[in-house]
């Protein structure tokens, strides 16, 4: 397992879960992630993202919503989690991401290449 992957393994675990409100998809747009974590989706064509881009969805979701739920993103996992990206609906978890865990995420991004999901 390589250092990232721990860091991945370990951010997912202190991110804080919150039941979304049924249906909606509204931050299901375009997101970046790092390779590590792209390599544990499965792999789209050209054309799906192509049409999902066009849309401005995420190639990943689907009429029932995410196809990769359990493997999605960090990015994904943050919505509604902390100040800076809120759920437009006002949805959230009784407590929000601790604010040391957010910034070690911020600068996991920072620091990893990171490719249009």
């Amino acid at each position: 397992m390589t250092g990232n992957s721990i860091k991945i393994r370990f951010f997912r675990k202190h991110i804080p879960a919150f039941d979304c409100l049924p249906g909606c998809h509204d931050c299901c747009g375009p997101v970046t992630t790092s390779p590590e974590e792209m390599a544990r989706l499965p792999v789209k064509s050209d054309a799906q993202h192509d049409a999902a881009f066009a849309e401005l969805n995420c190639v990943y979701l689907g009429k029932n919503g995410c196809e990769v739920y359990a493997e999605r993103p960090l990015i994904c996992r943050l919505f509604g989690t902390t100040p800076k990206l809120v759920c437009p609906h006002g949805k959230r978890p009784e407590a929000m991401i601790a604010p040391e865990v957010e910034l070690q995420i911020e600068l996991y991004m920072k620091s990893t290449r990171q490719v249009l999901v």
